[in-house]
């Protein structure tokens, strides 16, 4: 491959500003479910370099904490423990192993016979409303499930709200590059409002050391743990594709060619199982770089390896860290409404983008399902494991995509005469 050469110390700047891009959603992901900020880093810097690795470093792409995964890394840590979780994580990087096997094998339209949109869409909107209550008891003061409180209910009305406000505006109104931040400018603004009504303790920051090696967790094998967040990866690896056919175009380049998608998907699995390893959230391909380097228009791979390695050096600065832990709960909750939304929506996205035509009874079986079987919370009992959440949506939204009739004439609710529309999935 040949590279746009360029002086070093260009390529280290513009890595650095790579990694501000994403930095947000980066360290956000671990905010939001209680691990830990460092670790996000050191594998989001680790996850990029293996990625270089296995495709070549052709691609101009960053792994960064994957949003998917919020809710359910919350679930699982509560009922099952951390160890366990990243047990349940380093088993859902197989999947996208997988899928790479698969893709190598039979080409990428095989993932999407068996994973359309009809199947992804609810899946997504599993995912970004299935743990909404969490998002709303902490807006309130409380912990995510509820059982305690931790900041008065009026007050933490108030920073959370100004939390909220602040994104929605910097996603609406802002422009240039502060427009790809407006999670990270609402964490500030209600992180700072904190200070002045006295709901940071600033204790834990000062008594952190400046340089501190990161604690690593060591995953633990659950089974019920791994069969509830593997059908999770689900949704990013179909993602994955996409973010592979949009930097392409963004570049001018057909990766999903050379180096080929199956070598992008394996980078990307075992970037998450890297991740796992340490004790950090899932990694994923970003679209804030993607968006950043069209406007900045530096194709340059070797960026991304700038962007990486300032990554794994910010994840020993032990004061960042404290100071990231120390975010009051009422600032994440105003957050994660949106954010758990804006997941829901994505998967809504995905159904209407591509016509999925809901008067077809087949479709409307499998969305409707999915969404009861996830937002009722239903649990099935197989071979003593509990399947409910998004594992239970997941096996379910495959499944009946696979065994339901796909010829039927009659939509729903339509007359035995109307021919079925050309558009359904």
């Amino acid at each position: 491959m040949s590279e746009v050469k360029e002086p070093v110390w260009r390529q280290a700047l513009s890595g650095a500003q790579i990694l501000f891009v994403a930095f947000g959603a980066l360290v956000l992901v671990p905010i939001l479910t209680g691990l830990n900020p460092s670790m996000a880093l050191l594998g989001a810097g680790v996850g990029t370099i293996i990625f270089q690795l296995c495709t070549g470093r052709e691609v101009p792409i960053f792994l960064g904490s994957s949003f998917a995964f919020i809710a359910p890394i919350i679930y699982s840590v509560q009922t099952w423990g951390l160890p366990a979780t990243m047990g349940g994580l380093f088993a859902a990087g197989f999947l996208y192993l997988a899928f790479s096997a698969a893709i190598y094998l039979r080409g990428a339209e095989f993932i999407h016979r068996i994973m359309p949109p009809v199947v992804v869409g609810p899946i997504i909107m599993i995912i970004g409303l299935g743990l909404a209550n969490v998002a709303v008891n902490m807006a309130m003061g409380k912990t995510g499930d509820g059982s305690a409180v931790l900041v008065d209910y009026d007050t933490a009305l108030l920073v959370a709200g100004v939390s909220l406000l602040t994104t929605a505006l910097v996603a609406v109104r802002a422009r240039g590059i502060f427009r790809l931040l407006p999670v990270l400018s609402g964490v500030a603004v209600g992180y700072v409002l904190s200070i002045f009504l006295g709901l940071v303790d600033f204790a834990k920051v000062a008594a952190a050391p400046w340089i501190q090696v990161p604690t690593f967790v060591s995953p633990q094998w659950n089974w019920s743990a791994v069969l509830f967040m593997v059908p999770v990866a689900l949704a990013p690896a179909i993602e994955h594709v996409g973010d592979i056919v949009a930097i392409g175009a963004v570049t001018g380049k057909d990766y999903t060619v050379k180096p080929g998608l199956h070598r992008t998907m394996l980078g990307d699995g075992l970037a998450v199982c890297t991740a796992a390893l340490v004790g950090g959230p899932p990694v994923t391909t970003y679209a804030e770089v993607t968006g950043a380097v069209m406007i900045t228009r530096c194709y340059n791979p070797v960026i991304m390896t700038w962007a990486a390695g300032f990554a794994v050096v910010m994840a020993f600065f032990g004061k960042f860290n404290a100071i990231l832990q120390s975010i009051p709960a009422p600032v994440m909750g105003g957050i994660m409404m949106l954010l758990f939304g804006s997941i829901a929506s994505v998967g809504l996205n995905t159904l209407i983008h591509a016509q999925v035509d809901m008067h077809r009874p087949r479709n409307l079986i499998i969305v409707s399902l999915v969404l009861v079987f996830g937002i009722g919370g239903l649990s099935v009992n197989v071979a003593g494991q509990h399947l409910h959440g998004v594992s239970l949506c997941g096996i379910a939204a495959i499944l009946l995509n696979l065994l339901l009739p796909k010829g039927e004439a009659v939509p729903m609710g339509g007359d035995a005469d109307e021919e079925e529309p050309e558009t359904a999935v």
